[in-house]
């Protein structure tokens, strides 16, 4: 570039239109450019884009073996890369891989909940990087719409292409240096591998077994015990070039590698670098070149033959995937003619290009399908030889409620939705009713739907334990691959948040969501049987029952959260019990006088928690016991050490309290200031303690108070 232009116009840093390219507001542009400066690794760009010879090639890999390592290692490595932790879930043990919550992009794709179904995913990879024969399957991932199966495989691939950016994932390939219009022994212009393939791929096959010997001597794995392996031969170009090279220099390999520049690579889909991605079309308007690649018809002329590799664009989404992994996108929505591609290319690692010889690939193949597509392919006598080349795994929907929770949180959270305020328990009770459609009617007597899904949510109810969880488990093991998909919530929750009321009262609260999910249903496309549809109408009232006992719950802590009045309560029974247990009498603060224990009190407080006349001498004694064992240790009793009678005071204050404000009077016409005072009182703890803001505090105080209004005794 002249040294003019070089000084002068973008190229400068005085550049301005006002002024022609002189002064102006330069600093200010200083100052931009240095920041987009500072966010460039300069060092990381020359560490991606190195380049040397076949002989430093050999050099890296004599010092870090694993640049040899196959598609399925180096997939099994960066999902291992990011850790993982164990637990226990339905009385089995479980890992939860960190890769899978998208730590790539800050979770924007992570996934929730589907540990099971990623556990037998990672040991499928486990099992191909050790070579035991699943590095040549077709993996399938199989389940209901929705059900993240796309999210997997765009991990996946992320994942893959973020690995081979660190220095642990990085891999090279090569390019050969000719000139085509000097002959074989020029070097002027660079043509490029197609498929990406390993340099070592070069090593005549003579040598090839002592060459890995050595370097399988230096590697070891962090994850697993498998060996390099180096197979198959170099794509029809490579070979050509080779040949021609060898031919030229007597048979010298020495000779034909000064040829050879070796370079690093980062796997790509953009660049369609070691990652591929197909999906199906109009039968008229595909064909399986699309996969293999195609003739070159402006180079035929060239080189005098259409079976000439060099006449040939080895571009198909098998061939440019090599090294790396190619998605097929709704896998059995293709054409029977394309899966016959897939069966060599799994099974023996080989593609077949139009006029050319089998060539080898080294990729994972990864499709995903509907549960209706499965099912044809299941009745398909003819597609034998493909089922019996693929491993399914089933990716359900979640059937835990936080997990499916955490799904509408990543959308419509604080972070992302900040102009409306979405009322507590919204979000809640939507993933309340997509899991509860998602599990089988429990077998076992007495127990609920409602009650299953808190049990496989976590919750203690009395009368179950692990065993009875993990039995429920058995009873049902297609639980989640039916139901309701997080993309008709999804949808719901989004209308809900752009319906003109929520856009007046920039609020949105949970009826209003399960308003929207249930008018929904009568033109939801998945669902033609009006049977499944009362079925999920019936859910929608269950999980308005349950709303509502939660709501009343909130409202009762937030009207006894007085906390002098809840010590004051709990002294008065602890100085009652200790005289009735003690058989001693009660001075009355008032009068002065010594009187009995009072029973009325105390019984009203008991009650709460269900103690009967029968027990209470049991509780009580069992109270006077507990404090006595807090002395011993020299620990103080407060009113909310023991769980169960903190509870009961809260039960006895809410009632006394709600008496006193007049809970029911608020759906009246008028209601009083002293009244008033206290409404707002239990408002701000709302607001506070449970995250309401003014209109949705007052909604819900609203609305359990028309409970009280009409005579609802509904036990808590």
């Amino acid at each position: 570039m002249p040294e003019d232009t070089r000084r002068s116009g973008y190229f400068g840093s005085g550049y301005s239109p006002e002024n022609g390219g002189s002064g102006g507001s330069g600093d200010g542009k200083a100052d931009l450019l240095s920041l987009i400066e500072s966010r460039i690794d300069r060092k990381s760009f020359q560490q991606h884009h190195w380049e040397g010879s076949f002989h430093d090639y050999l050099d890296i890999a004599y010092r870090n073996p694993a640049v040899a390592r196959n598609a399925y290692q180096r997939m099994y490595d960066a999902i291992l890369s990011y850790g993982f932790e164990k637990y226990r879930l339905f009385k089995k043990d479980c890992i939860r891989y960190h890769f899978f919550s998208d730590p790539i992009d800050n979770g924007a794709d992570g996934i929730y909940g589907l540990d099971f179904a990623l556990m037998q995913l990672v040991d499928v990879f486990r099992s191909a990087a050790e070579g035991y024969g699943t590095d040549k399957r077709i993996l399938l991932l199989h389940g209901p719409v929705g059900s993240s199966k796309s999210t997997i495989a765009r991990l996946l691939k992320k994942g893959i292409e973020a690995y081979s950016r660190t220095d642990a994932g990085a891999l090279y390939s090569f390019s050969w240096m000719l000139d085509e219009h000097a002959g074989a022994g020029g070097m002027d212009t660079e043509f490029a591998c197609p498929m990406h393939e390993e340099p070592l791929m070069l090593v005549p096959r003579e040598a090839r077994g002592d060459i890995m010997g050595r370097l399988n001597a230096k590697f070891s794995s962090q994850h697993r015990g498998g060996l390099l392996k180096l197979g198959g031969e170099l794509c029809p170009f490579c070979r050509k070039v080779m040949a021609d090279l060898m031919r030229h220099y007597g048979g010298d390999w020495k000779q034909v590698m000064k040829h050879v520049k070796v370079r690093r690579i980062i796997l790509s889909e953009k660049d369609r670098v070691g990652i591929g991605t197909f999906q199906p079309k109009d039968e008229k308007n595909q064909d399986s070149t699309e996969l293999t690649g195609d003739i070159n018809y402006r180079k035929i002329a060239q080189f005098g033959s259409d079976s000439d590799p060099r006449a040939f664009n080895f571009d198909g989404e098998l061939n440019i995937a090599n090294r790396g992994v190619c998605e097929f996108i709704e896998v059995l929505k293709l054409d029977v003619a394309f899966l016959y591609d897939l069966l060599g290319a799994s099974q023996e690692h080989l593609i077949k290009p139009k006029k050319f010889a089998q060539t080898h690939i080294d990729e994972v193949i990864l499709g995903h399908t509907n549960e209706p597509e499965y099912k044809r392919l299941q009745s398909n006598e003819m597609m034998e030889a493909f089922r019996d080349r693929t491993i399914k795994i089933d990716v359900p929907y979640n059937i835990r409620l936080d997990d499916e929770i955490k799904i509408y949180q990543k959308d419509f959270g604080p972070d992302r939705i900040k102009q409306i305020h979405i009322a507590p328990h919204t979000l809640e009770v939507a993933a309340m009713w997509a899991v509860l459609s998602r599990l089988d009617p429990p077998k076992k007597a007495g127990l609920t739907l409602m009650q299953k899904m808190k049990l496989y949510n976590g919750k203690a109810i009395p009368g179950f334990t692990e065993d009875s969880i993990k039995e429920l488990k058995e009873e049902s093991n297609r639980e989640g691959m039916n139901g309701i998909s997080p993309r008709y919530v999804q949808d719901k929750v989004s209308n809900t948040l752009v319906s003109r009321q929520a856009v007046e009262e920039k609020c949105i609260n949970p009826f209003m969501v399960l308003n929207e999910l249930e008018s929904g249903l009568s033109h939801h496309s998945l669902i033609n049987d009006e049977d499944l549809k009362k079925r999920y109408r019936e859910l929608l009232s269950v999980v308005k029952e349950e709303y509502e006992d939660i709501i009343k719950a909130e409202v009762q802590r937030a009207i006894s959260a007085d906390e002098d009045a809840i010590k004051r309560l709990c002294t008065n029974y602890i100085e009652n019990v200790r005289a009735y247990t003690q058989r001693e009498r009660v001075k009355n603060r008032y009068t002065g006088r010594d009187e009995e224990p009072d029973e009325r009190l105390m019984r009203s407080i008991e009650e709460k928690i269900d103690i009967p006349e029968s027990r209470k001498d049991d509780f009580r004694q069992e109270i006077m016991n507990y404090i006595g064992a807090l002395a011993l240790d020299g620990k103080k009793f407060e009113y909310n050490t023991n769980a169960r009678l903190y509870k009961a005071l809260e039960l006895k204050l809410f009632e006394d309290q709600r008496d006193t404000i007049k809970l029911k009077n608020l759906v009246s016409s008028v209601v009083d200031d002293e009244t008033q005072q206290k409404i707002d009182i239990v408002k701000q703890r709302l607001i506070k303690q449970f995250g309401y803001n003014e209109t949705s505090a007052t909604d819900v105080l609203n609305y359990v108070a028309s409970i009280f209004a009409r005579g609802d005794t509904k036990s808590k």
